[in-house]
């Protein structure tokens, strides 16, 4: 058995939108709604949220294999969804996602601010998402435009599968030179984030104000009641730590100073349990 890893943090892999770009994650949200409309099938917002972070084409097979869902769908047409169903929706899906893609590059407020500080560390800075390679040559060419820019970008077209497997993961490792993979942490926004990360052997860590799985605007934070956000950011915390996650923090400025418990907790030799 491998001795557990106890040097500092080397890297940080991060997700893309609702981690570090757009807030809230709405772009992929409004357009898995409206595409299920289009086929006359009536999706609330939570249920497009449930599957975030997977591969796009995944998610609305996911979303089709939901009971209530899967009853609509064969209410409507006389059958259960099929494969070919799979791809006809994703076929409606990617041009919507396109059309207004670069209208949610937005840094999330604090987000360039932690990439500086961590290259001040020395960190590396990695990246993965749910969108295809093709998405993210828009996304990624507005987000370095407004000033964000991680060293490597992983998609699912770069591995054998996207999240929750660690495919991703290993290959920004790879991509980073970073060895082992306890010496990295992966940030995101969804349980897909989270399971992503801990099935790689990292730290796992989510982060909940402009994330999906809050599902909230900057404005409906910034408005809402304090006793009311506090308990929706509760459920969301554990959602978080039922998917195996060794922290969440409230936004991503409170990330850096994550870092240095982590390093910390990593000199009294405690290891990443998947690595134990």
């Amino acid at each position: 058995m491998a001795l557990p890893y106890q040097g500092k943090i080397k890297g940080v892999i991060f997700d893309w939108a609702g981690t570090m770009v757009d807030y809230g994650c709405f772009a992929p949200l409004l357009v898995f709604v409206n595409v299920f409309k289009k086929w006359e099938i009536e999706i609330t917002a939570e249920e497009a949220r449930g599957p975030m972070g997977m591969l796009k084409r995944d998610h609305i097979k996911a979303l089709l294999a939901m009971e209530r869902i899967a009853g609509l769908w064969q209410e409507r047409y006389g059958r259960m969804p099929e494969e070919a169903d799979v791809d006809a929706l994703y076929a409606d899906f990617e041009p919507m996602l396109f059309a207004d893609l670069a209208r949610y590059t937005d840094p999330v407020p604090g987000a360039l601010e932690v990439v500086a500080n961590l290259r001040e560390r020395g960190l590396k800075i990695g990246s993965t998402t749910g969108y295809t390679a093709e998405m993210m040559d828009i996304v990624a060419a507005e987000a370095k435009r407004k000033g964000y820019f991680p060293d490597t970008l992983v998609t699912p077209n770069d591995v054998f599968a996207g999240r929750p497997y660690p495919w991703m993961c290993y290959r920004n490792a790879e991509l980073l030179g970073i060895y082992p993979m306890g010496a990295m942490v992966k940030v995101g926004d969804t349980i897909s984030d989270v399971l992503e990360g801990v099935n790689a052997g990292m730290w796992s860590v989510g982060v909940i104000q402009g994330g999906s799985e809050l599902g909230l605007s900057e404005a409906e934070v910034a408005n809402m009641q304090a006793e009311e956000l506090e308990a929706r950011m509760q459920v969301v915390e554990e959602r978080f730590k039922a998917a195996g996650a060794h922290y969440v923090i409230k936004h991503i400025g409170e990330f850096p100073a994550l870092i240095d418990r982590i390093n910390e907790r990593i000199t009294q030799a405690e290891a990443v349990e998947v690595l134990v």
